[in-house]
């Protein structure tokens, strides 16, 4: 595979009631061939935000959004545009961060998640946000095998202490 320009094409999902912003890095091949974030069929972060909720796994992007924001949950993406090979983290390069102040001018955020290593490190390069909680968790995508659902959700549970503030 080459390298690729990609300028990131979605819209974050957050409304006013949202309390906790969830940040990946750059959506995936498959995501990016979708339209909406997290598309990967393997991916296992529907699967776990819809756990932590006590929902069922959301199918259409409209059930996804309804899931996110009926739970006070924002989601986005810390870069706006990179180069990339694929949907490989570790080729990011040239990377132009994402404007954040969109939502957190616009929603009581009460603390940023970061979906991977790498999402995690972009974030506290360019926009960590200092009265702000950062908690890097780990990355719920099938490249992250060694972490089972059943790990991921023991991490990704402490979303709830922050939906509820």
């Amino acid at each position: 595979m080459e390298t690729e320009h990609i300028i990131h094409g979605f819209r974050p999902v957050f409304d006013n009631n949202s309390r906790v912003l969830v940040l990946g890095s750059m959506p995936s091949v498959k995501s990016r061939e979708q339209g909406f974030y997290y598309g990967h069929p393997q991916n296992r972060f529907w699967k776990i935000i819809a756990a932590v909720c006590d929902r069922s796994v959301p199918v259409t992007i409209p059930d996804k959004q309804s899931l996110l924001l009926e739970n006070g949950i924002a989601v986005w993406d810390v870069i706006s545009e990179c180069d990339l090979v694929g949907s490989s983290d570790a080729s990011l390069k040239n990377v132009v961060p994402a404007d954040l102040s969109v939502i957190l001018d616009n929603a009581p955020i009460k603390a940023v998640f970061t979906n991977g290593s790498a999402a995690s490190d972009i974030y506290v390069k360019y926009q960590s946000v200092s009265d702000i909680p950062h908690i890097r968790l780990p990355s719920t995508s099938p490249a992250n095998a060694a972490w089972s659902f059943e790990r991921l959700l023991e991490k990704w549970i402490i979303i709830k202490e922050y939906l509820c503030v």
